[in-house]
């Protein structure tokens, strides 16, 4: 787990924040729209290479 280094004024670490902001996106809308990005960037991913080989 993520070790909070809040220093005594409630802030929280990136990887806190990061996952509750993507804890908060889920929640919104649902495991289908990441399985739906995680998608398109692997379809990107891809092209890159073939268009530097040119």
């Amino acid at each position: 787990m993520a070790q909070n280094n809040n220093n005594n004024n409630n802030n929280m670490s990136r990887e806190e924040a990061g996952k509750k902001g993507g804890e908060k996106v889920k929640e919104k809308y649902g495991q289908e729209h990441f399985e739906e990005i995680g998608k398109k960037g692997g379809k990107n991913s891809g092209s890159q290479s073939s268009d530097s080989e040119k």
